[in-house]
């Protein structure tokens, strides 16, 4: 088949399905807006090691973090669209940013389309073994009888963390009171020790503690139970509709051309249903996602929406 730069050269015109066949002719970027080793980063790689070998080109992860994962959205977003720079999205640039901060150099909705959901990350609401709790009716019972004395841990103002513990405040009707912490690995430590009372925790962050029995894992956050915590019930089942989760996804810069976004969604989902990716994912904490690119945008609004409304009535401001 003859490639978009020859056809180019020759002037002839290809058909958006020739032009997706053709494509990529050369190696494609994936910016990821956070370091490497990152829960991101991890994605990025498990994903596009596998691509670049159906694709049959390289799959070059750019890490570029700095300002809470502003700094690689806006690179991103201004890339050419010629499908050759992608972006590797998270909860954080396209879900807790656009709705915890007045302004952003980048407009999550505008300036990108959506390819794929890739994958997701429950957390698990925990508590220390001393609170006398075994299950989220419990808890909510036990904190509604004392009012503002039991406390919840974050990673810090604004982090998925402290949404979780509003969203469990306002769907509860309780008042636990948030004490936030520089990073997660503190918060835990503050858990364990028995510092505070309650965490929302990733599966991979807080599995350890809970098999040591240091913590009491109570459910999962996502609206259906998950194989990678086997017998925890969700959240949701006691207070409908709960769900809050660490989430990743493709885009690409607005304006790139349709037919190597379905090129992307389709040769994505076929790399997402390998049982090796899967596997891998899994082992990192991961539950494998998929879906149309127009899932995937609706999705991304939504949860856009849902912490809007969530940061405003507990008036959550980024730091």
């Amino acid at each position: 088949m003859i490639c978009g730069y020859l056809a180019a050269a020759l002037g002839i015109a290809l058909t958006p399905a020739a032009f997706a066949q053709s494509y990529p002719v050369k190696p494609i970027r994936v910016i990821v807006a956070q370091a490497p080793g990152s829960a991101n980063d991890l994605v990025a790689r498990i994903v596009g090691n596998k691509l670049a070998e159906s694709l049959g080109q390289q799959m070059v992860v750019d890490t570029r973090p700095g300002a809470g994962g502003m700094l690689g959205a806006e690179i991103a977003a201004r890339a050419v669209p010629d499908g050759y720079t992608l972006f590797m999205t998270n909860s954080s640039s396209h879900g807790s940013n656009p709705a915890l901060y007045a302004r952003l150099s980048y407009d999550a909705v505008k300036d990108f389309v959506p390819i794929i959901f890739v994958a997701a990350s429950p957390y698990v609401l925990n508590v220390h073994p001393s609170l006398p709790v075994k299950s989220v009716k419990e808890l909510i019972a036990l904190a509604k009888a004392r009012p503002g004395q039991i406390n919840y841990a974050s990673a810090g103002n604004g982090s998925v963390h402290q949404l979780a513990g509003d969203l469990l405040k306002t769907s509860g009707g309780i008042d636990i009171v948030h004490i936030p912490y520089k990073g997660t690995t503190p918060a835990i430590a503050a858990l364990v020790s028995g510092e505070v009372s309650i965490m929302f925790a990733t599966v991979t962050s807080i599995q350890p503690q809970i098999k040591a029995g240091r913590v009491r894992g109570l459910a999962v956050t996502t609206l259906k139970r998950t194989e990678l915590m086997p017998g925890l019930p969700t959240v949701a089942e006691t207070l409908p509709g709960f769900e809050m989760m660490s989430w990743f996804g493709l885009l690409g810069p607005a304006g790139l051309p349709p037919a190597i976004v379905s090129r992307m969604n389709t040769e994505t989902a076929k790399v997402l249903a390998n049982a090796e990716v899967r596997s891998l994912l899994n082992a990192q904490g991961f539950e494998v996602m998929s879906g149309t690119p127009e899932q995937f945008g609706d999705f991304i609004k939504n949860e856009i929406a849902k912490i809007t409304r969530l940061a405003k009535a507990a008036g959550i401001k980024a730091e």
